[in-house]
């Protein structure tokens, strides 16, 4: 596919899904359930797994039970382990793809640029950086959030001699044993990083800005007989998944999104993790005083932890809380003027999130830019995956939709969501759907009313430095609800909360 497709009224794809990891993957998958053949899966890297193939760090692995992370469609009975490492992860969304043909429906190394509706013909143009522009009906926008590392913005990082990478650009050229090494951040990635690589290295500085939540990690293997229980009577693990997904939501829901209620289950988690932290690192006064976070448990995403905190009572770890000024060819100075000398310089700096959103510029009725929408007006969307204004167009991870559990709950509801509308379009003979201005206007305000009521409403986020939140104060990175409750109104929001216009309905805009 050379030069520029330039239909002028039919697109070249029905549907567009941009992204091949396990948000892109379940849309593909959806589609073809439900019968919708002409698809294109744009994918930038050159493999499927989207951040389970470019993160491969040692000690890489999921952070929540692997029983309830997999489509509920599509459960995996081999999983090794509680907590599986990236490999299997990446190994099953290659079983997945293959499994549903969808290989030959992926563009790998297809990055994209820019997305412009065109309202004539009621269709997108995916503008991508070799030039070329591919034309869908219908897009849905799955480069989920992990997809743009953060590199710290620190005088003379650059100019470091030494071995320099990003824990998502992983470079395993580079040798780490017997050498000093420099671990910038102390967020989920550094915590799983820690305890593989401080046994080998000379000297391993840990420079933290803001400590965390972290606790105990049940990674245990899963026994050979229930694996294969599993893989015969697939109803016992989807009652194990049905436990740890309410275990999730019971948790998170009462603690998190109804705080003010029950602000006892937050300060009982904190109360726990405290205690872990004083197993791990033997009662030292020093340690557990700058390890201890100072906002409430979940103004930023907690972890679990196996080993790290351990790892600080090593002779060859030590913790840095002084604020880093400057990286030096040789190191990293610190606000008390101390050089720490390095050999290798970590960044588990996390990544763009809130920032990356949109992941590149969507212009919608108008010449609209959303960029630009949602700087003026807030972050906002209706039921986490559309937005007005954007016809024909949805989001998996966009604003308000991650309900703090398992991802895949979260891809299952929206997938179940966009079908819908794809599928009524299709029903009514409709080219363009877009969602009522003011049903839009009712899903965020819900959203507002309910964020008070929340942990992340506590005066304490402000010095969490968490990617939950915007220059506004809100929180548009969690949706305040229930899984269970966004699949529900998944399945049953009233379709007309869309407007559905024929082919000859171009010229009518969403503000009608």
């Amino acid at each position: 596919m050379n030069g520029v497709e330039r239909e002028s009224g039919a697109p070249r794809h029905e549907v567009l899904v941009i992204g091949a990891g396990f948000s892109g993957i379940g849309t593909a998958i959806g589609l073809r359930r439900s019968g919708i053949e002409d698809f294109l899966l744009l994918e930038a890297q050159e493999d499927v797994g989207g951040s389970w193939h470019a993160n491969r760090y040692p000690g890489v692995a999921v952070d929540i039970s692997a029983f309830s992370y997999s489509y509920s469609f599509e459960p995996n009975p081999s999983w090794s382990r509680a907590f599986p490492a990236g490999v299997e992860l990446k190994a099953y969304a290659d079983r997945c793809v293959d499994k549903y043909g969808l290989r030959g429906r992926i563009r790998f190394g297809s990055t994209v640029e820019r997305a412009v509706y065109d309202e004539a013909a009621h269709l997108w143009r995916v503008g991508l950086t070799d030039g070329t522009e591919v034309t869908g009906r219908f897009v849905v926008c799955a480069t989920g959030w992990l997809t743009k590392p953060k590199t710290p913005d620190i005088e003379g990082l650059h100019r470091f001699a030494g071995d320099l990478m990003h824990t998502a650009r992983w470079d395993p050229s580079v040798q780490l044993a017997g050498r000093r090494v420099g671990i910038l951040g102390t967020g989920a990635s550094a915590i799983q990083l820690l305890p593989e690589v401080a046994p080998s290295v000379d000297r391993l500085h840990v420079f933290q800005r803001t400590p965390n939540w972290i606790f105990p990690k049940p990674d245990v293997p899963i026994p050979r007989a229930v694996r294969r229980m599993f893989a015969a009577a697939p109803w016992s693990q989807r009652t194990v998944r049905q436990v740890t997904d309410t275990a999730t939501e019971v948790g998170f829901v009462l603690a998190m999104i109804h705080y003010r209620r029950f602000p006892f289950l937050v300060q009982a988690g904190e109360a726990a993790s405290r205690l872990y932290l004083r197993s791990q690192v033997r009662g030292d006064r020093d340690l557990m005083a700058r390890l201890t976070p100072r906002h409430r448990l979940g103004c930023k995403r907690p972890s679990f932890g196996k080993g790290y905190w351990r790892a600080f009572t090593r002779d060859n770890v030590s913790l840095v809380t002084e604020p880093v000024t400057r990286v030096t060819e040789t190191g990293v100075t610190t606000a008390d003027g101390e050089e720490h000398e390095l050999d290798v310089l970590i960044l588990a700096t996390g990544f763009h999130v809130l920032d990356n959103l949109p992941p590149f510029p969507l212009h919608g009725f108008g010449g609209r830019d959303l960029a630009e929408f949602w700087r003026v007006e807030r972050f906002q969307t209706y039921e986490g995956t559309s937005v007005k204004g954007f016809p024909n167009l949805w989001f998996i991870v966009g604003p308000y939709s991650f309900t703090g559990g398992s991802w895949f709950g979260m891809i299952d509801y929206q997938v179940t969501h966009i079908l819908r509308v794809i599928t009524e379009a299709r029903r009514r003979g409709a080219t363009q759907a877009v969602v009522r201005p003011e049903k839009h206007d009712r899903s965020f305000r819900r959203v507002l009313r309910r964020q008070p009521n929340t942990v992340f409403a506590h005066d304490s986020c402000r010095g969490a430095n968490s990617y939950y939140f915007d220059r506004y104060g809100d929180a548009p990175a969690v949706r305040p609800a229930a899984t269970y409750e966004a699949t529900w109104r998944a399945r049953h929001f009233d379709l007309d909360d869309y407007r559905f216009d024929p082919p000859e309905g171009g010229h009518r805009h969403a503000t009608e």
